[in-house]
């Protein structure tokens, strides 16, 4: 689904500063990724690279098989909200606008729905995750773990091909953590999407299908797990 080749990323610089280098990966349909390493080694960096929110300074990356390395930053954005979901560490839910309104928001700026059809959609991914009789409460209304709920849902509007996590579950506590971790293997297992997690939650690494380790912005392990 997702293959990169050769991916560097550096930073401009005397001498320039290298956050990815030579970065070969294959995200898979059907598999929960889990990203690890010590911090400052390069995981988000990667991760941003795979979700084409940064370009590479070399190499290339392949969505279903096509180059999207050299995509105008106005077709980088479209593929995004086309084909990819973001849940980060903080949930960035606007504040002034419900659960409900959230979740609609990436349904809205595709423009591929109808507004009845957009709010159908957003009621049915809050109900998935659990979260039916919220939708109308703002977010400062919610815990922590249904607000972190509510951005999985916003991630899941456009039916993303890839869901791509930057240690979404660091901000929650064992409970919530637990249940996070459940909805990201059942995206996988059960949905047949590619998830990825940049993590330092061991309960994460330890459940995912396919471990990626990275040292110093390197890939220095890919392991299949159970």
């Amino acid at each position: 689904m997702l293959v990169a080749e050769g991916l560097t990323r550096e930073l401009p610089g005397d001498p320039p500063v290298t956050l990815v280098a030579g970065a070969d990966l294959a995200i898979e349909p059907g598999k929960f990724t889990a990203i690890v390493g010590p911090s400052g080694c390069g995981k988000s960096s990667l991760l941003y690279l795979l979700g084409l929110i940064d370009r590479p300074t070399a190499g290339r990356l392949l969505l279903e098989r096509r180059d999207v390395s050299p995509l105008s930053g106005d077709e980088r954005a479209r593929t995004r909200l086309e084909r990819f979901g973001f849940v980060f560490q903080f949930h960035f839910l606007l504040p002034e606008f419900n659960a409900l309104e959230n979740v609609m928001m990436p349904i809205r700026r595709l423009g591929r729905l109808s507004l009845a059809q957009a709010e159908a959609r957003a009621r049915e991914l809050l109900g998935f995750m659990g979260l039916a009789g919220k939708a109308e409460k703002s977010p400062d209304k919610l815990s922590g773990g249904e607000r972190q709920r509510v951005a999985i849902a916003r991630a899941l509007a456009n039916d993303p091909l890839l869901v791509l996590g930057d240690e979404p579950t660091g901000n929650l506590d064992s409970v919530n953590s637990a249940r996070v971790v459940d909805l990201f293997r059942s995206l996988a297992h059960e949905q047949g999407r590619a998830v990825v997690c940049v993590t330092h939650d061991p309960g994460i690494a330890e459940v995912a299908d396919i471990r990626v380790s990275m040292l110093d912005g390197r890939i220095s392990e890919v392991r299949r797990q159970g």
